[in-house]
C-alpha cells in the first residue's frame, strides 16, 4: 500500500481513503444488528455478547434513545457509538429548544452521517469506527429506517443489517421481507434473521420495538425465548415436511425403476 493507509486525508492512486476502508472493516468484526419496518411499526433487534458473572447487565446497552421518538443501535466500536449517541442526544435537545419541535428522524440521520464524514477528511483524527441504524416516528406516524456508515453515507431501508455476518442477514431479509408487515410478523423476522448469526439462541438477543404512538418497548428475555421457541418449532415442521416429501419422492422413482425392469 505504500504508505497510503498512514494518513487519513491521502487518497491511494486508485482512489481509496484506506482509514475508512480499515473503519468499514472494524463495522464488520462487531456485533450484528437488525432493523426491519412494518406498516405501522419498526423494529431494531441487536446480537448481545454474553454478560460475565460478576457483570451487571443493565450497563451493557445495545439499544440507545436519541429523542423520545427516536431510537439507535450501532455495530463496530461501542466506545465511538457512545460519543455519536452523546452528540445526537445534544442536537435533539437543541433542535427543541431552537424552534420548539421535535426532530425527524431523517435530520437526526443527516447529522450523524455529517459527523462521520467530517472525521474522514480533517488530519489528526480517524473515522467512527461503527455504522448505525435508526429508527422512529415522525408526525406522519409512517415508520423510519435508515442507515449511517463510517464514510458518512446514510440512506433510508425497509429492513438491514450492519455487523458480523451482515451480507447473509441482509440475503435473508430479502427472501423474507414482505411489504406491510404487521407487529408480530416484523419481531419474528427481526429474531429470526438474528438466529442466522447467533447460535446462543435467545438469551444474547435484545428487541425494540417501537408503534404509531412513537413508544419503545424492549422485549422481556421470556418473550424473546418464547418467540424463539416459535421460530424453531416452524423450522422442525418445515424440515419434517421436506424430508417426508423427499421420502416419497424417491420410494415412487423405485418404484418406477422395478416397474421398467419387471416389463423387461
Amino acid at each position: 500500500m505504500s504508505g497510503y493507509d498512514r494518513a487519513l486525508t491521502v487518497f491511494s492512486p486508485d482512489g481509496h481513503l484506506f482509514q475508512v476502508e480499515y473503519a468499514l472493516e472494524a463495522v464488520r468484526k462487531g456485533t450484528c444488528a437488525v432493523g426491519v419496518r412494518g406498516k405501522s411499526v419498526v423494529v431494531l433487534g441487536v446480537e448481545k455478547k454474553s454478560v460475565l458473572k460478576l457483570q451487571d447487565p443493565r450497563t451493557v446497552r445495545k439499544i440507545a434513545m436519541l429523542d423520545d421518538h427516536i431510537c439507535m443501535a450501532a455495530a463496530g466500536l461501542t466506545a465511538d457509538a457512545r460519543v455519536l449517541i452523546d452528540r445526537a442526544r445534544i442536537e435533539c435537545q437543541s433542535h427543541r429548544l431552537t424552534v420548539e419541535d421535535a426532530v425527524s428522524v431523517e435530520y437526526i440521520t443527516r447529522h450523524i452521517a455529517s459527523i462521520q464524514q467530517k472525521y474522514t477528511q480533517s488530519g489528526g483524527v480517524r473515522p467512527f469506527g461503527i455504522s448505525t441504524l435508526i429508527m422512529g416516528f415522525d408526525a406522519d406516524k409512517v415508520p423510519k429506517l435508515y442507515q449511517t456508515d463510517p464514510s458518512g453515507i446514510f440512506s433510508a431501508w425497509k429492513a438491514n443489517a450492519i455487523g458480523r455476518s451482515s451480507k447473509t442477514v441482509r440475503e435473508f431479509l430479502e427472501k423474507n421481507y414482505a411489504e406491510d408487515m404487521n407487529r408480530d410478523d416484523a419481531i419474528k423476522l427481526a429474531i429470526k434473521s438474528l438466529l442466522e448469526v447467533v447460535q446462543t439462541g435467545a438469551k444474547n438477543i435484545e428487541i425494540a420495538v417501537m408503534g404509531q404512538d412513537a413508544v419503545v418497548k424492549i422485549l422481556d428475555a421470556s418473550e424473546v425465548e418464547a418467540i424463539t421457541k416459535i421460530i424453531e418449532a416452524e423450522a422442525a415442521a418445515e424440515a419434517e415436511k421436506k424430508s417426508k416429501k423427499g421420502g416419497s419422492a424417491a420410494a415412487a422413482a423405485a418404484s418406477a425403476a422395478g416397474g421398467s425392469s419387471s416389463s423387461s
